[in-house]
């Protein structure tokens, strides 16, 4: 088994965190590399302070009595463009998520490659369509690419295109690390490199397509690697100010290499150090931090909520027609849940849009009243 580098740097020496604890107290701004990577060693009481002063910053850049949440609903881009048997008009199914009260679809995944060239066009359109107020987060900078050189188009082109006929937004998902050595290691030397997934996230912030930013930790990076991957976004951000919100995510075992192992993967302390870190590192460029819910324990979700998270994600309502349709498919978050995750870390339950705002009352979907709030 490889043993992951980020185990071997981020053992810290106790008076090392002290006084990046200290610093990031008054002025996370002025830390060092070296410094974060101290606190990204933390551990105890270290830890428990590293991550009250990320809840602090949390709640001088968002309402801090509020937990957000967007009711959205998935799709895979892959499934819902195959025209297989089985599978429903992809107009039944937004009319569905519509019905339900989602004010998202989040889409993901290439489409077929004997698909039209215009494909990823048409799967928009065909969206707007059916539910005009419905927000379309769409197409990784993979499939931003893909929908461009099938047109013959430049990527401001197509993502012009794409925003003309409905496109809101789009994920900055596959980012995993931004440093191609890391990448290539993830891929066994198939990634695409950071440059290309920097042009396709700046190139959309141009044409006034927000996105979110993200940071999948837990396989072969170091702690360094981490810290770099964010003042990479911070510098994304300060050129463009199109981030919406940071999503930290780790790696699935079952997303994992083989080299790696179950050991290979991080621990909770690690988690809540990771997004401590990530609040920080990033004040005062990215007001969102949101948490990967579906990837967590129950229990590390309230630690990364009392550690410097403001945003609990999509409820990923399924309905009945595919609920096989979307990724991450019966992982499906209740406002009854919302509302009990919302008491365990003493904040009420916001519903919110995609990009941060309140939606239409007639959108609102019930939430269950927090008792002794």
């Amino acid at each position: 088994m490889v043993l992951r580098e980020w185990a071997r740097d981020a053992v810290a020496e106790t008076a090392d965190v002290r006084a990046a604890l200290r610093r990031a107290a008054t002025d996370p701004a002025s830390l060092t590399d070296g410094e974060w990577v101290a606190l990204l060693g933390a551990d105890g009481t270290e830890l428990d302070e590293l991550c009250a002063i990320a809840d602090s910053a949390r709640q001088t850049v968002t309402d801090p009595d509020a937990l957000t949440f967007v009711v959205n609903r998935n799709f895979d881009t892959t499934v819902i463009a195959s025209g297989a048997d089985g599978v429903p008009e992809l107009s039944a199914l937004v009319d569905e998520a519509w019905q339900l009260g989602a004010t998202e679809i989040c889409m993901q995944g290439p489409i077929p490659v004997d698909a039209p060239d215009d494909g990823y066009l048409r799967l928009i359109e065909q969206i707007h369509a059916v539910a005009p107020e419905m927000h379309l987060h769409a197409f990784r900078p993979p499939e931003v690419r893909d929908g461009a050189a099938r047109m013959g188009l430049s990527i401001p082109e197509f993502l012009s295109r794409a925003r003309d006929v409905g496109l809101g937004s789009v994920p900055g998902t596959a980012a995993q690390i931004l440093d191609d050595e890391v990448r290539a290691r993830l891929s066994g030397g198939s990634a695409p490199p950071v440059s290309e997934w920097i042009e396709s996230i700046e190139a959309a912030h141009d044409v006034g397509l927000f996105s979110t930013s993200t940071l999948l930790y837990g396989h072969v990076e170091s702690s360094r690697h981490i810290v770099a991957h964010l003042r990479l976004l911070n510098e994304i951000q300060d050129r463009t100010g199109g981030f919406s919100e940071l999503i930290v995510m780790p790696m699935l075992p079952s997303m994992a290499p083989a080299q790696l192992g179950a050991h290979g993967l991080a621990s909770r302390r690690e988690t809540r150090a990771v997004h401590a870190v990530a609040r920080l590192l990033t004040f005062g460029r990215i007001a969102h931090v949101q948490v990967a819910w579906t990837k967590l324990d129950p229990d590390t979700v309230i630690d990364i909520l009392r550690g410097g998270a403001d945003d609990i994600g999509g409820l990923l309502i399924d309905g009945v027609l595919m609920p096989a349709a979307g990724q991450e498919s019966g992982r499906v978050l209740s406002a009854q849940q919302v509302a009990d995750i919302a008491a365990a870390v003493g904040r009420r339950p916001v519903q919110r849009t995609t990009g941060y705002g309140a939606p239409p009352a007639a959108l609102l979907t019930p939430i269950p009243q927090v008792h002794g709030r």
